[in-house]
């Protein structure tokens, strides 16, 4: 029997539980990185500048949003185990505090980001004609994330509520409106760069507005309280505090790997290595959220059974999801290596682009099954609420990864040639990032300290 045959799920009680949550999660995940995937697309055929001022603007608000991650994770954690114990008005609440939560967030950020916009983007001491890029599509860009925020909320209610299906439609249709609205504002309008971001900003608004409408008619339903409540909103940011630093570790190893493609030398690519990242990057993130379905069903069923009190099936259940995790792990590194040399093509006709990326993605492929395992895990204990030990882990990760990123960056070219500097970058990923997070987490859901039960 192969590997991927051991690894397969099949005839296990928590399947049908796992596949209900999953695979509208997954559908659901998808569509997200397509708002990524279609604007690296739109924009690549512009140039090489505005591909690479996409990355690295796309760097810092993917960083501003991924930083309040805690807003769709700790809500469908906190509100899944309130419906594990039976109390879905109070579930409900608790999800409404956490859209307050991020309307206030959002406006901050929102303000604080465009203000100081071009010092962001120096930041990554990109060329002159990249930063004019970046900058441009970043100061639009940040005004929709009040709407991704509330996104984020709203869709972690309805997860927590064991609902996969609403954020899936949700997502599908404002996926085509992004790229409708792209097309129409970056070719019809002849706005660049700008109609890019202005058509997302439009397609994450509306999609807001109906994630909103959905909970808004099951909190009434219910008789809670839409008015935000100062205890409240307390509470869902002590309790996301933990998850800001976990996501924040994170985060901080995203940006060095893009720091490290922005200052690698011009014989090692030049803006081709930042706008070949930006793509590789685009479709690990994409792949990423295609393995984070196995970690939103985790976070839903993990909530809901400690919030029940019954350990035996959180434990039970792990353990089948981490199959899972393994499994499209495999698939999906499988999947990438083979189609690896034809992927430069859909987004860019820069044949040193294209040229660079192949190798990378190949590197990024062989370590799937490890961001499958990771994936799963980091769900079950966001699920259960150990939000402290992950943002500890966060930390280690970050330790290990940033002194090989640097080796890989300054060290490599030197003892290997120029033109593999980017792929020893990646290298360094797999092993430093996804490795050193597979073993923090398996060490910790080995234990128990984290099978804590209760509404929390």
């Amino acid at each position: 029997m192969t590997v991927a045959g051991r690894l397969r799920p099949s005839g296990h009680p928590a399947d049908r539980d796992i596949l209900r949550l999953a695979l509208p999660a997954f559908l659901a995940l998808v569509a997200e990185p397509l708002f990524l995937l279609s604007d690296a697309a739109i924009v690549g055929h512009l140039g090489t500048p505005e591909l690479a001022g996409l990355g690295i603007a796309g760097a810092v608000v993917q960083t501003a949003v991924g930083l309040c991650v805690f807003l769709a994770y700790g809500t469908t954690a906190s509100v899944a185990r309130r419906v594990g114990a039976g109390d879905v008005r109070g579930a409900l609440e608790r999800g409404v505090d956490g859209v307050w939560l991020a309307v206030l967030i959002g406006t901050v950020t929102t303000v604080l980001g465009v203000l100081f916009a071009g010092r962001l983007v120096g930041l990554f001491a990109p060329a002159p004609l990249v930063a004019g890029q970046a900058t441009t599509y970043l100061r639009l860009a940040l005004l929709g994330v009040v709407p991704v925020l509330v996104m984020l909320a709203a869709t972690g209610i309805l997860r927590g509520l064991q609902d996969t299906r609403t954020p899936l439609v949700v997502a599908v249709v404002g996926n085509l409106a992004n790229i409708g609205a792209n097309l129409a504002l970056v070719y019809g309008l002849h706005l660049g760069i700008a109609g890019s971001a202005i058509g997302s900003d439009l397609a994450q608004l509306g999609t807001a507005v109906a994630l909103v409408v959905v909970v808004v008619r099951g909190a009434r339903r219910e008789g809670a309280s839409l008015r935000p409540d100062l205890p409240g909103l307390r509470r869902a940011a002590h309790a996301g505090a933990a998850l800001v630093v976990r996501t924040l570790t994170l985060r901080a190893s995203l940006l060095v790997m893009t720091y490290g493609a922005a200052t690698l030398p011009r014989a090692s690519g030049g803006a081709a290595a930042v706008a070949t990242h930006q793509l590789a990057i685009t479709v690990w993130t994409f792949l990423a959220f295609t393995l984070d379905a196995i970690a939103i069903a985790a976070q839903a069923i993990t909530g809901r059974s400690l919030g029940s009190g019954d350990v035996a099936t959180t434990r039970a259940v792990t353990a089948r999801m981490v199959q899972w995790g393994l499994f499209g792990g495999v698939f999906t590194g499988v999947g990438l290596a083979a189609v690896s040399p034809l992927v430069g093509a859909l987004f860019t006709q820069d044949p040193q682009v294209r040229d660079l990326l192949w190798p990378v993605l190949v590197v990024a492929a062989v370590f799937q099954p490890v961001a499958g395992l990771v994936f799963v895990l980091d769900g079950v204990l966001i699920g259960a609420g150990d939000g402290r030990y992950l943002a500890r882990g966060g930390v280690v990760v970050l330790a290990v990864f940033a002194p090989l990123a640097w080796l890989a960056v300054r060290v490599g070219p030197a003892a290997t040639g120029a033109g593999s500097a980017l792929v020893w970058l990646w290298v360094a990923f797999g092993i430093g990032f996804m490795g050193s997070r597979g073993v923090v987490l398996m060490r910790r859901v080995r234990g128990s300290r984290w099978l804590v039960t209760g509404t929390g």
